[in-house]
């Protein structure tokens, strides 16, 4: 067995043991860096309440909490599944060097997880989405914005 084999076989673990401790679908992720899994999650979006709680999101806290960093470089990500919309983006923002995933958005379908329709709906324009999206009170939403370019002990990301 190969190294990402050995990894991906990881992520596979957690899945099974999320889905067989019903805290939610049969997903599991895992972090390494310098060949040690930093991070581990499953996931626990019924269990937990929680639509944001998928093996990615919960894996990528996982590891930012364990190395005190809110950024994943110099990190890989190895993923039971191909990453949802969601997914993807909470992946960009932390930043990993790499990602490996098993099963493919086709499968994630065939049992009954199909993102297909979260992909067509951010080519849509804000009026044709099936959730409305409609811009109110720019002008008050825009002061974190101004005092945000004036702070002085920003940590910027």
């Amino acid at each position: 067995m190969n190294k990402h084999e050995k990894y991906m076989s990881e992520a596979v673990k957690t899945a099974l043991k999320g889905m067989n401790n019903n805290e939610g679908g049969p997903f599991g992720c895992i972090v390494v860096k310098n060949g040690e899994i930093i991070g581990i999650g499953n996931n626990k979006v019924t269990s937990t309440n929680d639509p944001t709680a998928h093996a990615e999101v919960t894996a990528i806290r996982n590891a930012c909490k364990n190395i005190d960093s809110f950024q994943l470089n110099g990190c890989i990500i190895y993923t039971s599944c191909e990453p949802c919309p969601m997914c993807l983006g909470a992946i960009y923002w932390a930043r990993p060097d790499k990602i490996y995933y098993g099963s493919n958005q086709q499968g994630a379908a065939n049992i009954g997880f199909d993102d297909a329709f979260i992909y067509k709906e951010i080519d849509l324009p804000y009026q044709k989405r099936s959730i409305p999206f409609k811009q109110v009170a720019r002008k008050i939403a825009l002061e974190p914005f101004k005092k945000w370019t004036k702070k002085q002990d920003k940590i910027r990301y």
